[in-house]
């Protein structure tokens, strides 16, 4: 049975209210380089790992410096500022 929107039933207009929306976390990035041997480079980032500061594959590959038994490795990481 249709009832006229005037008689009975009422409907809410309101809308549903918005959830409070998360601030943003701020942020910057980080640059952290490593210098040295090859194995002493690759100790360093397997060291970083082990202690949950970032992944290996997040390393550049090691690059060379032109300096004998140098090379550098480059990691970015963006860190949350609190």
């Amino acid at each position: 049975m249709f009832i006229p929107g005037d008689q009975g039933a009422s409907a809410s207009t309101g809308g549903f209210a918005e959830p409070p929306a998360n601030p943003p976390i701020p942020h910057e990035n980080v640059r952290h380089m490593l210098f040295g041997s090859l194995s002493v480079v690759q100790a360093t980032i397997k060291q970083l790992h082990h202690l949950n500061y970032a992944e290996p594959n997040d390393w550049s590959k090691p690059i060379s410096t032109g300096r004998p038994n140098e090379m550098m490795a480059i990691l970015t990481k963006r860190v949350n500022i609190t």
